[in-house]
C-alpha cells in the first residue's frame, strides 16, 4: 500500500488482490499528473460539478481521489472494480460515492468531464471512444493521461477522428496528458467491434469455427500462437465432467473442450468483462446443441466451490498493464488447486522461459511436461 498526496488530499491506495510483497503501486505518475492538472491555477481549475466519467482507471486511484465529485467509473476490469471499492473503504469514503459501470454497460447520457486513462490496447480505446462519443457535448472537458511509452501518434489520431481536435502536454516524470476538444460536427459512428474470424483448419475440434472478439482481449484479430499450440494438445475428457477455461479470453479453449465432449459442463472465467462477453458469443456460435456452460467475470477460481472441478485449462497472462510479472499466473495456479477435486488436473500453456513448472511443483507437488516446442510448453499438474 502507498500514500498518494495530491491537491485533492492524501489517499492510501493498494492494488487488488493486495499482496504484502507486491512491488507495484496502485497509481503512477500519469494518474498524479492528471489529478494535479484538474486543480492547476494557471490552466484554470476544471469545473467538476457536472457528470464526471473516469474511463480505464486501473486500480481506482482516480475515482478515489475524485470521489467528492461522485464520478462514474467505466472499466473492463473486475480487479480494478474491486480495487476501487477497497480503496474507497480504506480511505473512509462511502462506496456509493462512485458509480461503477463495466465496459459492456451503457455509458451515461451526458458527460461533462471525461477522464481517460490510456489503455495498452489501441482497439479497446477505439471501442470505448466510439461508445462514449454520443455522451460528450461542445462543452465537455476531455483529458487523457498515460506514460509517454503508452501514448503514440495512433493514440492521438483516434481521439482526433472520433471526438475532435487533440493535442498533448509536455512530459512530466515520463507521463503525458492528452487534451481533446469535442467537435459536434463529427459524424458519430458505431464501434467496429466485436471482430469475428474463422479459426484455422489445424487446431483440433474447433477447426473452422468462428470466434467472436470484443475490443481489448489478447490477440483479438487472430489466434495467438500460444493458444494455437495449446489447442493441439488439450486433454480429452468424456462424460459429465466440470471443466474451467481459466482466463478464457475469447473462449476458444473452453469451446474446444465442449465440442470434444458435449456432456461436459464448461465454466468460462476472466477478469475482463469484454473477454467473458466474447467467450459467451463464441460458445453460442460454435458449441454443439445441448452443450452446458456458464460465464463468470471474477478473480480466477475464487468464486468456484472448492473441490468441485475436474479439469482447469489455463493460458495465463504474464503482463499487468505495462509490467512483466508472473504474479497473476501464480495466483491462478493456487486458485485452480483449491477448485480442483482430488485427482483433478490443471493444464497450462506458457512461454518456455517463464518457468511455470517451478511454481506448479511448489503449489501442486508435481508437474509433467505434455508437449513443447522451442517457444512454448504445455504442463500438467495433478491435485493429490
Amino acid at each position: 500500500m502507498n500514500s498518494l498526496t495530491i491537491p485533492q488530499g492524501t489517499f492510501d491506495l493498494a492494488r487488488f488482490p493486495e499482496h504484502p510483497r507486491d512491488p507495484f503501486r496502485a497509481w503512477d505518475a500519469a494518474d498524479e499528473y492528471l489529478l494535479r492538472q484538474l486543480t492547476d491555477p494557471e490552466a484554470g481549475p476544471v469545473d467538476l460539478s457536472g457528470t464526471v466519467a473516469v474511463v480505464g482507471d486501473r486500480w481506482g486511484a482516480l475515482a478515489t481521489a475524485l470521489a467528492a465529485h461522485r464520478p462514474v467509473q467505466i472499466s473492463d476490469s473486475y480487479l480494478a472494480r474491486r480495487a476501487t471499492l477497497a480503496n474507497l473503504a480504506r480511505n473512509g469514503i462511502d462506496q456509493d460515492a462512485v458509480r461503477l459501470l463495466s465496459s459492456r454497460d451503457t455509458p451515461p447520457d451526458r458527460i461533462d468531464v471525461l477522464i481517460v486513462r490510456v489503455p495498452k490496447s489501441l482497439a479497446f480505446l477505439e471501442d470505448q471512444l466510439h461508445r462514449i462519443a454520443p455522451a460528450v457535448h461542445a462543452g465537455t472537458v476531455i483529458i487523457g493521461t498515460g506514460m509517454v511509452k503508452e501514448i503514440h501518434t495512433s493514440t492521438l489520431k483516434l481521439f482526433e477522428r472520433i471526438i475532435g481536435p487533440t493535442r498533448t502536454s509536455l512530459a512530466v516524470r515520463k507521463a503525458r496528458l492528452i487534451f481533446c476538444t469535442p467537435d459536434p460536427e463529427l459524424p458519430r459512428k458505431p464501434s467496429p467491434w466485436p471482430y469475428r474470424y474463422e479459426l484455422p483448419a489445424d487446431v483440433g475440434p474447433v477447426s473452422g469455427l468462428t470466434t467472436v472478439n470484443h475490443a481489448g482481449i489478447f490477440c483479438a484479430d487472430r489466434l495467438d500462437v500460444g493458444t494455437r499450440f495449446f489447442l493441439k494438445h488439450l486433454p480429452t475428457r468424456g462424460g459429465d465432467v466440470r471443466v474451467v477455461d481459466l482466463g478464457c479470453g475469447n473462449g476458444v479453449v473452453g469451446l474446444s473442450a465442449a465440442v470434444a465432449n458435449p456432456d461436459a459442463h464448461i465454466t468460462f472465467v476472466d477478469e475482463s468483462y469484454g473477454a467473458v462477453a466474447s467467450a459467451e458469443e463464441t460458445f453460442r456460435a460454435g458449441a454443439p446443441d445441448g452443450a452446458k456452460a456458464d460465464f463468470l467475470v471474477g478473480d480466477g477460481c475464487a468464486d468456484l466451490e472448492p473441490g468441485s472441478v475436474d479439469l482447469v485449462l489455463n493460458n495465463p497472462p504474464f503482463h499487468s498493464h505495462m509490467a512483466t510479472t508472473d504474479a497473476t499466473a501464480r495466483t491462478m495456479f493456487a486458485g485452480a488447486r483449491t477448485a480442483l477435486r482430488q485427482g483433478g488436473e490443471l493444464w497450462v500453456v506458457g512461454n518456455r522461459h517463464l518457468s511455470y513448472h517451478t511454481h506448479l511443483r511448489r503449489i501442486f507437488g508435481n508437474c509433467t511436461t505434455v508437449a513443447g516446442d522451442p517457444k512454448f510448453v504445455v504442463l500438467r499438474a495433478v491435485k493429490r
